[in-house]
């Protein structure tokens, strides 16, 4: 009986026979904003509550946003997908670097259209931190969806 979860060597190669180079780039950028959004919302809400030694970052006691970073790489994707050579535009680490950049501004949009309040009301940031790991779930698996299927078939024989 196969395994559950499939070697990285069958999901790499369903990846690059399932999809083309369009759909694989999709499948990057909403994996990495999915993850990256995870992963700082856990971060935030631990820094907030004091835990594990985190902090804001600052410069000259000024708090640097993590949209900051989010913006600088969204430019550079931009930057690249106007004036880089074809196969720089095409690599993967820029669709990676597009959907975590997209995903650090994102998680801090309330802040740029300074609601203030409305960033860290509790039923306020539930919300919207459920909607938002919705959405970008739905659009990584609907763009990971052949791939999932050609798993799935090899995981039943």
């Amino acid at each position: 009986m196969p395994s559950a979860v499939p070697p990285p060597r069958e999901v790499s190669q369903a990846f690059h026979e399932e999809l083309h180079a369009g759909r694989q780039t999709a499948l990057l950028s909403w994996l990495a904003f999915t993850v990256t959004f995870v992963v700082v919302r856990v971060i935030t809400h631990r820094i907030r509550g004091g835990r594990a030694g985190l902090h804001n970052l600052q410069l000259g006691g000024t708090h640097l946003h993590h949209y900051l970073w989010g913006i600088l790489s969204v430019s550079g994707v931009g930057g690249v997908a106007l004036r880089g050579e074809d196969r720089w535009r095409r690599h993967p680490l820029v669709a990676i670097v597009y959907g975590a950049g997209l995903a650090l501004i994102v998680d801090e949009f309330a802040l740029l259209l300074d609601l203030k309040d409305v960033y860290w009301s509790e039923q306020g940031r539930w919300s919207v931190d459920l909607a938002i790991a919705v959405i970008s779930s739905a659009g990584t698996l609907l763009v990971g969806r052949p791939v999932l299927a050609r798993l799935r078939r090899n995981r039943q024989g």
